[in-house]
């Protein structure tokens, strides 16, 4: 006879790196429902708009997550300069998209790291993360930090990269391809994994644009929606295309995440190669007085900053909405239905970030 029971789930548990809290009502193995809980690690950031003003605020708004650091400034950066209407220089656009896709880069892999963990394969999670080392490596050459980039500002990027150094980058970058794909291959090709993976967690394209799925979560089940294609910094020079699978289970997902490591390699290939020569910042005078939505794609999808400014120095509202907020509900119903041995992978391969959630 089937028995109801409700187990919980995190917020913390052994392949969960961020805290998270389901509530999983399951009739024996099979999982009913899932409630989840948030704000464990709620900081109030956005409230600190009243004590920074606008320009030290970039540095507020980078610390919202790590993985997404990079990001998260650039995101509110690019807000407020519309507000002002600043032309940032052509060159700060593509430094800002190079150093974006490197952060994208090391947040792909960070996960594979992490999935294969989950896996139960240590080793393959060892690797993973030595070769995140070599991508934070040129991070830390190019902005002196490796997760915390801190260089963007209002009206541009606090440093320049010269184009040796810049030929450099794209040189190891290239060399780290024969590496990723034998790393990768695991992912994709790997029996264990596979049977792990694939048929699980399922959403549909009609589930995934109801829910209102964003970055890899949306691709994988068959949208070709992507914030780069809007052509915000210099991707309106650059060719990118949307990376898609149509199977929308965790599989999926995993691929999706797979192949746009190598996207992001490309791109700043491409970046570097068509990068102008010029300044990197132009001087802000006066204040912001107006509102502005800036849409951005991080690693795990799109990621709205919403920046309300009264003529003062101190911003009146700054709002995000984060990817992984726009996901849960899709993650939710990926979780019905299935078996509370693959809770962990359905999770992981929606790539949660709880601190960009909460804040």
């Amino acid at each position: 006879m089937a028995r109801t029971n409700v187990i919980p789930f995190g917020p913390q548990h052994p392949v969960l790196p961020e805290p998270i809290h389901f509530e999983l009502i399951t009739d024996d193995e099979l999982i009913v429902d899932a409630i989840p809980s948030i704000s464990f690690v709620h900081r109030g950031l956005e409230k600190l708009v009243e004590k920074r003003d606008f320009i030290d605020f970039a540095y507020v708004a980078e610390r919202i997550c790590g993985l997404c650091s990079f990001m998260h400034s650039m995101g509110y950066c690019q807000a407020v300069e519309n507000i002002m209407a600043i032309e940032v220089p052509e060159r700060c656009q593509y430094l800002r998209v190079i150093w974006a896709e490197l952060g994208r880069l090391h947040s792909h892999i960070f996960w594979l790291g992490v999935a294969a963990d989950a896996f139960g394969f240590e080793s393959l999670f060892m690797q993973s993360l030595r070769v995140r080392e070599k991508v934070l490596d040129i991070i830390e050459e190019t902005t002196g930090g490796r997760v915390i980039f801190g260089m963007n500002k209002v009206g541009g990027v606090k440093r320049d990269i010269d184009a040796e150094t810049l030929k450099g980058i794209v040189g190891r970058l290239t060399s780290m391809k024969n590496i990723l794909e034998e790393l990768t291959s695991i992912f994709v090709d790997d029996y264990s994994v596979k049977h792990r993976l694939v048929g699980v967690g399922y959403i549909s394209r009609d589930d995934a644009y109801r829910l209102g799925c964003v970055g890899p979560m949306l691709r994988a089940s068959g949208y070709a929606i992507d914030m780069r294609k809007i052509g915000y910094a210099a991707y309106k020079h650059l060719d990118v295309e949307p990376v898609v699978e149509t199977s929308g289970d965790c599989h999926a997902r995993c691929l999706v995440r797979v192949r746009e490591i190598f996207q992001s390699i490309d791109l700043i290939r491409q970046a570097a190669e068509k990068i102008p020569e010029g300044p990197v910042e132009v001087k802000v005078k006066g204040t912001p007085d107006g509102e502005y939505f800036s849409r951005i794609e991080q690693p795990r999808g799109e990621v709205i900053h919403y920046v309300k400014a009264n003529g003062t120095k101190y911003l009146q509202r700054f709002r995000v909405r984060t990817p992984t907020f726009s996901n849960i509900p899709a993650m939710i119903t990926a979780l019905k239905g299935s078996q509370v041995a693959d809770v962990p992978n359905i999770i992981l391969t929606i790539d949660p970030c709880i601190s960009c959630t909460e804040r």
